[in-house]
Formats: C-alpha cells, structure tokens, sequence
C-alpha cells in the first residue's frame, strides 16, 4: 500500500512566536510611551522640560551665569554629556530660550546673532557656530542654593556626572514663560502670564488660600504682545480646571498718509507668513476687493506686516473682517497638563501654584538643613578649639613631645578631652596660628553660629517662617525682573465683530442647475441684457431655475442622504454663456455622489416633501435644516430606509400627483402627508401598491401633470391604491433627476 504523500509544512523561524497584542503593548509601546510623558514632552513643577533643564544647568557649570558669552557650539556639545540627543535637536531647545528669538516673556538666555523669531516660520536661525550665548541675570533665581542639596542630583545617561531632577525655581516660572508639548495620549498647553501678577498672586495665595487670583493676574500675557479678548467668566473657568480658551486679536494703526494699515504685533498662536499666505488667498480668491497688496516689513525697528488699501476703504471695517476670516485673530487652547513627582495632572491656576509652593518650601528646608550641618560642623570644630585656649602651651607641648605622627592626634584627645575630627582640625592648625589672639578671634564665632543654628532650627520647624520667606523672595524678584504687561485687555462685550451679510450687496438673480451638476448664478440684471443661449456640456440639460435674493441659502440633497448648504453670495456670478461651477468640486462630493435637488431659501420657511419607490412620503418643515453655526454638511438629511424617488419644496400644502410604474396614478393634497420634526422620518404610506414588485417612480405637481380630470385619481384619504391612467391622461414624460436612481 503506497504511503499518503505528506503536505509540505510552513517554516516558521524558532525566534517567532506568537505574542497576545495586550502584551506587546505593555512590553514595548507603554515604557516608550511613559518614556515620551515624563521625560521628554510634559514640563515639570519648575517650568521647564528636560531638554531645558539639562541646558540650562550646563551653561550653569560652564560659568555662564554672568560670565561672558560664548559659542553656541560649545554649549551644544557640553550639553551633549546630559542630553543623549543630536547637536541641531538641542540647538533648536537653545533657540527658543533666547531673547532674540523672542518665544518667552522673559528669556533665559542672553543672545547674539540670529536666532530667528517666534513670529516668523520661514525665517531661520543662524548656525550655532555663529551665534553666542550665556546664561540671562534671571538665572541666578533658577539656581540659587542649588549647591546646598536643595533639589535631587542623579546619574546622567552614561553614570559620568550628575545633573538635577528640578532646578530650585525661586518663583512660579510654570506659569510665568509658556511651555508646549505633545507626548503620547496627552498633551500640555501652558500660556505665560505677567511676572509681577504671578508674584502678587502666589503671595495672596500663600496668605489666603481662598484669594480671587483674577484681581491680581487677570488673564495671559504674551512676549508678542496683541490684544486679549476677555470674558472674566471664560478666565475664570481655565484659572479653576486648566482647560478652555481664549482669543487674541493683532494690534494695528491706519496710516493716512500712504493709506494702509500697519500690523504690529500679532497673536502668538500665529505667524507673519500664515498671515500673509491667507490674505493673499483671500485676494486671489476675490474674496478681498479693498485692499490691493500685504506684505512683511519687519526691520531694525521691530515687527510690521503693511495692507495697502484701495480709494475709499474704511480700514476699522476691513480690519474686522480680518480679524473673522485671517489668523490675525487666533485663538490659544489651555491645557494645564503638569508633571508633579513624575505623575501628569490637569492643574487649574491655584492647584499648580499649591504643587509649587509645596516644592518650593522643600527646596528651602534642603538648604536650610544643608545650612544647619555645616554650622553645626563647624561650632563643633570650633568648640574643641576653645578647649585648648586654655593652655596652648600644652597643646603645643603635646605635639612637641609626641615621638611619632600617627599619635599627635590621640595625645590631643586624650589632653584636652577632644574627639578624633577635633583633634585632627587643632593638629591642623599652622604653627603661626597657635598664639591667643586667633584662636581668641576664632572662637568668639561660636555665640553666633549658636544663635545662626537656632534660628535656622526655628525656621525648619515653621511652614509659616517658610512661607513668609518665600513671600518677600516673591517681592524682591518682582522688583528686580517685573515688567508692565505686553498682552493688553479688550471686554468682549466691547468688541465688535465682523458680520458678513452687512457688508454684501443684495440683488435679485437666477439660479440653473443642470443634471450633470453645474449651477450657474446669474444677475437679474445681466438676464435681461443677454442674448446669448446657455452654454452646457453636451447630453446635459437644465434641471432646476431658482430666483432669489443674493443673500439667501442654499441646500443641495445629495444621493447620500446629506445636504450641503452654502450661501448665495458665496456663488460667483456668471453668465448664461459661461459652463458655471461643477457642484462635485465646489461641495466636495465623495465619490459616486451627486446633487438631487436643490433649495433656495431667506428664512427657512415652507416644508420639504420625500417621495420614496415604496409608496411612502414625508414631509419636513425647512427649518429643520437651519443650524446656528455655519456648519457646511448635514448628514441624515432624509431616511435611508428606501429609495428616493422625488424631493420637492413646498411653500405651503398644494395637490401633487404620484406615478407609479404599473401605470396608476394617485393625487392627493399634501395637508393629509403630517408634518414630522425628524428629518430621517421614514414618512407615511401615501400610495397602495398591490401589484407585487411595483414602486412608486414619479411625483409632480397636480397642476403641472398635464392630466385633465385631476378628480378621476384623487382620494381623500391615504393610503390608497390609485386609478389606473386613461389614454387621454397619459402626459409627457418630465425630466427628472431621479430617472438615473
């Protein structure tokens, strides 16, 4: 019996093996994803990421701080010992700390050369080979004490130096200079506020826990400047969850002389070159008729973007309509994500200023402690000192007579009652030293740093000493390195905002749609004076002829079930004997979609009839598809649940006549189809259809059916079946867009 030949077996590789997915992203994604959280994107209690921390204490320890300048290179590469990270990735962190980068309100780093702007995306930074840099007089208060252990050191990537985990931050500077970051499932979004009113704040706070922060830092300030919109209530909102937003506004002034408007600061969210790119958009887009030219004219005397305007512009009027359809109005999204001891938090203002007042007094008993032991260190020695004031001669003979070296100290010991690190300190003492007017000298030390200790004990055990102490560092920094607000405040409620409809002009015009989607938008007036025949791609004829009022909506009904809506005015207008605008284009249409019918309304008045092939008919009020915003598609815009034969608009309730394909007609007034608040309504069975598989195909108006006895097919109530059609009923068939369906 011949053996069954065996089906050859897939290889699969020893170092494959299955992994559930769970497990592959515990194991992998989640230590790359916590990597990215806590040591990379989310700026921690002292304000800074770890890319500026390492920075930052570099240019410390290479005496930058009131040194003088050097290289940007050099500091590059010795922050290369701490940063694990490429020369251009670290330089890029350098850029945004300078003051000639302009990104913080108060800058860390002392610049020359250029650095680029905050302001500006395609101007770049010069190489850092170029460029010079040290550390800002700021700086002393991010490293003050930091000798004296007030913030944990640890081992930098490769265990050859240590760096700290935090900088002893003297002020709130979290809040005081902006941080952005994007890690992995989270985000933070921090603004700068005014140095001062962050002081004056914190110290409120730490003196009343329950103290209205909106009278001493009342919103945002930015290193760019421009103007806030302010709503005490939506500050007051972000203050408490550390979330929400605001608006920002350009600053501006009309010169008349040469007739244009200069821009002089702008809000931080943005740039010059987006700014610029839109207007020029909206130029070309003829969406800007009164100016004619914007351009950049940033020099030596600091930022400006220059509008010509066209003869006779009003430039408030036009500024606000920039403001709705430019960045020169933007807005900055809150997100108050803090890492505190390596956790993220969503912080309001006060519970950020809680997490750092609670590292800050931290950061003052380390020093505090570090203090006592050194004091406490030297009175020690101090006091063995005094020991041997009382004979120095022997002291002195002691160490004559001692035959060895190793003995002195334990000879000392033994004479004067001594311990080992005092005798050590008195056997150190030089030979010109051992006379009674120094050690005299030395000794009257010992009653202050008695007194020194004890104070230092008094205020270690005291949160409110601490407190206080940090209160009038607050003060002292404020004085030192406050400065006015750049970001003033606008009252929303006097802002006056731009209204397009008041500015366009409104005139009576024709709409045509065509069954291959092309809508044409042509005046009134240019109806009247033309001659020419209406141009259309071959085969396609015109479907719809809607007149109306420039100022009036539109809706298409697509074979999706969607409407899209847009303004009138928004259409170009045209001539009869241009092709028009292709709808597919012009709404974005998916693939396979296309435009059914189309509405033109003012008020959203009348209703909306749905005929669909299973006999059923639905009807919806119009304003069912009005929206307060100006959202631009609406999906279930009618039901799915059968086939569209007809849409129809209806001013008010009218007779209309329903055809079905096994030749019955029924006509009906619509007053008896109700009228639904839901646009998905599947309607009410209108037309009967006893014969199996037959639908309803066609619905027009009664009066446009060419039948001549109406009262033949009507009924008075639905459903009904219909009458079969007469011979000399029978019309010409109607183009209709759903024949295709």
């Amino acid at each position: 019996m011949a053996k069954k030949k065996q089906e050859p077996q897939p290889y699969i590789p020893a170092a494959i093996a299955e992994q559930p997915i769970t497990e592959t992203l515990e194991k992998n994604y989640m230590p790359y994803a916590m990597s990215v959280i806590v040591s990379r994107a989310i700026p921690e209690i002292d304000g800074l990421k770890p890319a500026h921390r390492k920075l930052l204490y570099t240019m410390y320890k290479m005496g930058l701080l009131g040194g003088k300048l050097t290289k940007s290179a050099n500091v590059v590469g010795q922050t290369m010992k701490l940063n694990p990270h490429g020369d251009m990735a670290i330089y890029e962190t350098l850029v945004r700390l300078t003051q000639g980068n302009e990104a913080l309100l108060h800058p860390l780093v002392e610049s020359q050369g250029n650095f680029g702007k905050q302001y500006s995306r395609d101007m770049a930074f010069a190489a850092s080979r170029y460029t010079e840099v040290r550390l800002a007089p700021i700086c002393q208060e991010f490293f003050g004490d930091i000798h004296k252990n007030t913030v944990p050191f640890v081992d930098n990537y490769d265990g050859e130096m240590q760096e700290p985990t935090l900088l002893p931050v003297a002020f709130p500077n979290i809040l005081v200079n902006p941080n952005q970051g994007i890690a992995v499932g989270m985000a933070s979004n921090i603004c700068s506020f005014n140095l001062r009113e962050v002081c004056a704040a914190t110290a409120a706070y730490i003196e009343n826990e329950d103290a209205d922060l909106l009278k001493y830092m009342p919103a945002p300030d930015f290193s760019m400047g421009a103007a806030l919109v302010y709503s005490k209530e939506q500050m007051r909102e972000i203050y408490e969850t550390g979330r929400g937003s605001f608006k920002l506004r350009a600053k501006y002034t009309y010169d008349k002389k040469n007739n244009c408007v200069e821009i002089t600061e702008i809000p931080y969210t943005t740039t010059s070159e987006a700014i610029i790119g839109k207007i020029m958009e909206l130029i070309k887009a003829n969406k800007l008729k009164e100016l004619s030219d914007a351009r950049d004219e940033t020099g030596l005397d600091g930022f400006k973007i220059t509008i010509d305007l066209k003869r006779g512009t009003d430039p408030d009027a036009l500024m606000l309509k920039l403001f709705k359809m430019t960045p020169l109005e933007d807005s900055f999204s809150c997100n108050f994500n803090v890492l505190v001891k390596n956790t993220p938090m969503v912080l309001g203002v006060k519970g950020i200023l809680s997490e750092w007042i609670k590292f800050r007094m931290e950061c003052i008993k380390n020093g505090v402690r570090y203090d006592i032991d050194r004091k406490s260190e030297k009175l020690h020695l101090l006091t063995g000192l005094k020991k041997i004031l009382l004979d120095i001669d022997k002291a002195i003979s002691i160490i004559r007579h001692t035959e060895r070296e190793e003995d002195v100290v334990p000879n000392l010991m033994q004479g004067f009652e001594l311990d080992k690190v005092q005798a050590e300190y008195v056997a150190e003492i030089r030979l010109r030293n051992l006379n009674k007017e120094y050690i005299v000298n030395r000794t009257s030390e010992i009653e202050k740093l008695v007194e020194e200790i004890d104070a230092l004990q008094k205020l270690l055990g005291s949160d409110k000493k601490v407190k206080n102490l940090i209160v009038k560092q607050l003060e002292a920094i404020a004085k030192k390195y406050g400065q006015e607000r750049k970001t003033t405040l606008v009252d929303d409620g006097a802002v006056e905002e731009y209204k397009e409809e008041q500015h366009i002009e409104d005139y009576p015009l024709t709409l045509f749609v065509t069954r291959e989607g092309y809508i044409k938008k042509v005046s009134a007036a240019s109806l009247r004076m033309t001659t020419s025949e209406h141009k259309l791609k071959e085969d396609d004829v015109i479907t719809q002829e809607l007149e109306t009022m420039n100022k009036s909506d539109l809706l298409f009904f697509s074979n999706k079930c969607v409407v899209y809506k847009m303004k009138t005015y928004d259409l170009p207008d045209t001539k009869v004997s241009n092709m028009g605008e292709y709808l597919p284009s012009l709404l974005g249409l998916e693939e396979g979609e296309r435009i059914l019918y189309t509405v033109v309304t003012a008020d959203y008045s009348g209703m909306l009839l749905f005929s669909f092939v299973n006999g059923k008919m639905a009807k919806v009020g119009l304003s069912n598809y009005e929206t307060k915003t100006n959202r631009k598609k609406l999906v279930g815009a009618y039901s799915d649940k059968a086939a569209l034969c007809d849409i129809k608009f209806l001013p008010e309730d009218r007779e209309v006549a329903a055809f079905a394909d096994n030749n019955k007609v029924l006509v009906l007034n619509t007053d008896k189809v109700p009228l639904k608040t839901t646009k998905s309504t599947q309607g009410v069975q209108v037309m009967r259809l006893t014969k199996k598989g037959a639908k309803m195909c066609r619905v027009v108006f009664a009066a446009d059916s060419g039948i001549e006895n109406l009262k033949h097919y009507t009924t008075k109530n639905i459903p009904a079946a219909g009458s079969f059609l007469k011979k000399e009923d029978t019309p010409d068939r109607q183009l209709s867009l759903f024949e295709n369906e």
